[in-house]
């Protein structure tokens, strides 16, 4: 069975469920949460039968029987609430008969084994959409706009006198930003704030630390989150991006990836050991956050992408009119927003033979110094005061134990 066609039957269930939930809010409602990913996937086996088979007739009937189970599902909702779950579920399973007899077993098995997990977890789906309230969906909703409907038709390519602005590549910073504030959210009131902080802070640094920085200095301007456990979430992602950074070089440059890791291993180690004290002498006094409303705030986001902007342009008018003459002082202004870009524009200067492995990896580490000051200013503008002194002590410490490894590491 092809991956392809999977992934396309995933995304028809993801689809109907997003749709839904919403339903799910309805005051009166034929479909709900389980019965629209049943349609969906309906519609994706009959196209699927369809370009198989080439039997033109399969979409066809199916939007015919869909259309007289929502008549009959609207007649029978006025006298009695009720849906049509099982309706669909049945034309469904007609469909997997078809598959079947067509050759197309796999498919058929994956299908029924959705439909059999929708129909049993009837209550379990139930109760999630009632603990759901109306800010959590509206927050829901104007993530799947700002993600799903605006940043699709941005056009991706440069524009500006260095060619540098990407609108698609800055409103996905700012989709990226509501995202992770929306899932720190639910990791908060889903796991507890202990284990929801570490995992928050993790995935944070594998997606992107400073658009986590920015997430997390926003909660805890609302009062979403305690700033201490903030901090936290923002030292662990900011030690997280090391290993990114390892892993970057290891796909562009493997040889050197020996040199390199050694000093930046260094760097991590000492990273991690500053986020595991903060953690252990804070553990006692992170709490739940005192407001359980989900960020819906997209000012500050927006706000970082036009400076995300402005900081892309800087750095490409001091490459501009300096050149390689200023190497330390680029990577610094490339850190400020972005590691991956310096990272990988190193690692294929190393590997070329352009710039000195011992050079390289300095850049790389004055990068992430530089990366850790921004952040700290993003804390400063966006978070509450108390959130920025506790960052101001993690990330000195760290840029300290930077400053030292610069002067100190042999070569």
């Amino acid at each position: 069975m092809s991956l392809d066609i999977l992934r396309e039957l995933a995304i028809a269930i993801g689809l109907g469920l997003l749709v839904g939930l919403q339903r799910e809010w309805a005051d009166k409602k034929v479909a709900g949460i389980r019965t629209f990913p049943l349609i969906t996937l309906l519609g994706a086996l009959c196209g699927l039968l369809m370009q198989q088979t080439g039997a033109p007739w399969a979409v066809a009937a199916g939007l015919v029987a869909m259309a007289v189970l929502f008549w009959i599902g609207a007649g029978a909702q006025a006298a009695q609430p009720s849906g049509v779950t099982t309706e669909v579920a049945g034309l469904v399973m007609f469909v997997v008969g078809a598959l079947v007899v067509n050759g197309m077993a796999a498919i058929a098995l994956v299908t029924t084994g959705v439909v059999s997990v929708l129909l049993h977890w009837k209550r379990p789906l139930h109760a999630l959409v009632d603990r759901i309230g109306e800010d959590d969906l509206r927050a829901i909703v104007q993530l799947i706009l700002i993600g799903m409907v605006i940043l699709p038709i941005l056009p991706d390519r440069a524009y500006g006198p260095y060619d540098v602005v990407n609108p698609f590549r800055i409103w996905l910073m700012v989709v990226l930003i509501v995202g992770i504030s929306l899932a720190a959210y639910a990791a908060q009131r889903l796991l507890g704030a202990r284990t929801g902080t570490l995992l928050a802070g993790v995935l944070g640094g594998l997606i992107s630390s400073t658009a986590t920085t920015v997430s997390y200095a926003r909660l805890t301007r609302a009062g979403a989150i305690e700033p201490r456990a903030a901090a936290i979430v923002v030292m662990t992602a900011s030690t997280v991006v090391f290993g990114r950074v390892l892993f970057e070089v290891a796909v562009v440059a493997p040889s050197l990836l020996g040199a390199v890791a050694a000093p930046l291993g260094v760097m991590m180690g000492f990273m991690v050991a500053v986020s595991a004290g903060a953690f252990l002498i804070s553990r006692s006094d992170i709490r739940p956050p005192d407001q359980h409303e989900p960020p819906s705030d997209l000012r500050a986001a927006v706000v970082f992408g036009l400076l995300y902007a402005g900081v892309l342009l800087a750095v490409a008018a001091v490459k501009e009119r300096f050149g390689d003459t200023a190497l330390y002082a680029v990577a610094g202004l490339s850190g400020l927003t972005d590691m991956d870009a310096i990272t990988l524009s190193t690692a294929q200067l190393m590997d070329r033979g352009t710039i000195e492995v011992a050079t390289g990896w300095r850049l790389i580490l004055v990068g992430a110094i530089a990366n850790l000051v921004f952040k700290a200013g993003a804390v400063a503008v966006l978070g509450a005061p108390a959130m920025l002194r506790h960052i101001a002590a993690l990330f000195g410490i760290s840029a300290a134990g930077g400053l030292v490894l610069l002067a100190a590491w042999p070569g």
